[in-house]
């Protein structure tokens, strides 16, 4: 049945058609703008690479400022790092007022001829940016013959004086963007119940260009790029690699078992990026982003590393890292497991001392397990046994780290309240048998706490029969307490943790913190800003990759701020007016420079 035409209304139904995609470019605010802005004067960059610009041959062109607000706005809006992007930002999305204040005049949207001059002059200066940054500056259009991409690359890596200090200046730009962030999050006061914890990784960033090609002795675009083999696979990824550091926690403030969910009280923040070729530098890469954290004052607590810094040699990592005050929690290689060496006498078992006569079972409990095992130890009831009574053979912890990452361990079977009963440390000091005493037998703590209830230190035979004399002993046995300073164990310090290998306490720092620095390698891979798709960041060059990466995870730190504040919220005191600006709109617009104004309410004094 057909409804009659007087039920219907024709104006209703126009109204209710959906209606085409306007064809106006989007608008971005002039808020947004002056934030961007702020930030880069606020990070520095813009002094360090006004200051090596200074003097260059040739038309000053374009401002570098203009093409790195219009990165950060290109990143903010559109996920991408493409030049292309940032003149279609420039051109077709400010406002009057914020083209005025980067320099953009209204003739440079006169024509199709006039845009295409505007955007040759966005890629010249970004290129003379990458050019007074670059060690040896070459052809990076084509592919270059295998020896002259030889000197190239050897420029990454030699001590000339010049070239060293470009390589430094690069890192100090990329440093700068990315711990902008930090530094706003920690004047804000959202780093204040954050214990010092860390967790670095190193990831792939693949490269848009093929890799070299033999046959024809051509090498590739990028020249420093090589394979990346990611843990457990056989495929390698062409492209360079980055070390990232993540603001992590454990999952209780003690390293205990707790109850109930995890919660985190500060923003997972990336606090550190170093791109390199893959497999060079690892160890050193990390220990340069955790260097340009002591400015900020940061409590230095646990550093959960994987098995790629476990290889790194002793001077290349465990060794800088404890004297920074850092406590590691590894993992280890299967054929690392077990039993890796002696020190003073005392066993390195799982990166952990030991005593020198600690049962074989548990000794060797891990020796040969693969990471099935490991990843699955909630599953074998045996293997928990085997790690929960291994406990208390490993040396006790005296004295903590002192300024130079030293530390005292003492025998198991000395002090006060020993853990094991041992019939050589009895005869060597010469402790007088415990005198018979009545158990309380319903109170668990004077049960364990009796001698007989503790395990027996399994002395061979012979030497009970007839004791060694102490001359021969170990150096633990002699003495009940050693030092142990950062690289005294050689090259098996890299395996030295503080924390047993597989116990609780271990898993309660070592899993949450490498899930930390994993959601954030999933947060920098995801639908929005994907480091790992070339295509945003087309760019050619290390220092065009290096720069174009660092903006990508400052502008990754600000979105995990500005979620942070629209979820968790901060009650704390705005120190200084570019916090409120950054984490989302302003109150009111810029001010003729760009920069957003302050309110009375956030111009404070910072403690």
């Amino acid at each position: 049945m057909t409804k009659p035409r007087a039920w219907r209304n024709p104006e209703k139904i126009r109204r209710c058609r959906p209606r085409p995609v306007t064809d106006a470019p989007f608008e971005i605010p002039e808020s947004k703008v002056g934030q961007l802005d702020a930030l880069l004067h606020e990070s520095g960059v813009l002094e360090l690479i006004d200051t090596e610009l200074e003097g260059r041959p040739g038309p000053k062109g374009l401002p570098v400022r203009t093409v790195l607000v219009g990165l950060l706005l290109a990143l903010h809006y559109h996920r991408s790092a493409s030049l292309a992007d940032v003149c279609r930002v420039l051109l077709d999305e400010l406002r009057a007022p914020a083209r005025s204040w980067l320099g953009v005049s209204d003739g440079c949207r006169a024509d199709g001829h006039t845009r295409i001059a505007f955007s040759r002059r966005v890629y010249r200066s970004f290129d003379r940016l990458t050019t007074a940054l670059d060690p040896l500056r070459c052809d990076r259009r084509r592919r270059l013959p295998a020896g002259e991409a030889a000197v190239v690359a050897a420029a990454w890596e030699d001590t000339d004086a010049e070239r060293a200090r470009r390589r430094e200046l690069l890192q100090e730009v990329s440093d700068r963007l990315v711990l902008i962030t930090v530094r706003l999050a920690h004047r804000r006061g959202l780093f204040k119940g954050w214990r010092g914890d860390i967790a670095v990784d190193t990831t792939p960033i693949p490269a848009w260009h093929q890799p070299a090609r033999e046959r024809r002795g051509l090498a590739s675009v990028e020249l420093t790029a090589g394979w990346h083999y990611c843990g457990g696979s056989e495929e390698g990824i062409f492209g360079h690699s980055a070390s990232l550091l993540v603001a992590a926690s454990r999952r209780h403030p003690g390293g205990h078992r707790q109850a109930g969910e995890r919660v985190s009280h500060h923003p997972q923040l990336a606090l550190g990026l170093v791109l390199d070729t893959p497999g060079k530098r690892i160890g050193p890469n990390a220990v340069h982003s955790l260097t340009q954290l002591a400015p900020f004052g940061f409590p230095t607590g646990l550093l959960a590393a994987d098995r790629a810094y476990t290889d790194q040699i002793t001077e290349h990592f465990a060794q800088p890292v404890r004297t920074m005050g850092y406590q590691l929690v590894l993992d280890y290689k299967q054929r690392h497991r077990g039993v890796q060496g002696t020190h003073q006498g005392a066993l390195l078992v799982d990166g952990s001392l030991a005593c020198p006569v600690m049962p074989d079972a548990l000794a060797h409990a891990t020796t040969g397990l693969d990471d099935r095992a490991v990843r699955g130890i909630g599953d074998s009831d045996e293997l928990r046994d085997l790690i929960a009574a291994r406990e208390p053979y490993f040396l006790k912890l005296k004295e903590s780290a002192d300024e130079r990452g030293a530390i005292r361990l003492q025998c198991p079977a000395s002090g006060p309240s020993p853990a094991v009963s041992c019939s050589r440390f009895n005869q060597v000091h010469r402790v007088p048998a415990p005198r018979p005493a009545v158990v309380d037998l319903t109170s668990k703590r004077a049960t364990a706490a009796h001698s007989a209830a503790k395990p027996t230190v399994p002395i061979p035979q012979g030497e009970r029969l007839r004791p060694l004399p102490k001359g021969e002993l170990p150096r633990i046995c002699q003495k009940p307490t050693i030092t142990v300073r950062p690289g005294d164990l050689g090259k098996l310090d890299k395996f030295r943790q503080d924390r047993h290998y597989l116990h609780p306490t271990w898993q309660d720092a070592y899993r949450p913190e490498r899930a930390n620095i994993e959601g954030l390698n999933g947060r920098a891979k995801s639908h929005g800003i994907d480091i790992s798709d070339p295509t945003k960041r087309l760019a050619h060059g290390r220092v065009a990759q290096t720069i174009l990466l660092a903006l990508m995870i400052c502008s990754i730190n600000l979105s995990i701020l500005f979620i942070w504040q629209q979820t968790i919220g901060s009650t704390e005191a705005v120190a200084t007016h570019e916090l409120a600006a950054i984490a989302g709109p302003a109150a009111r617009p810029p001010d003729a420079t760009g920069l957003p104004p302050p309110t009375e309410q956030e111009i404070r004094e910072t403690t």
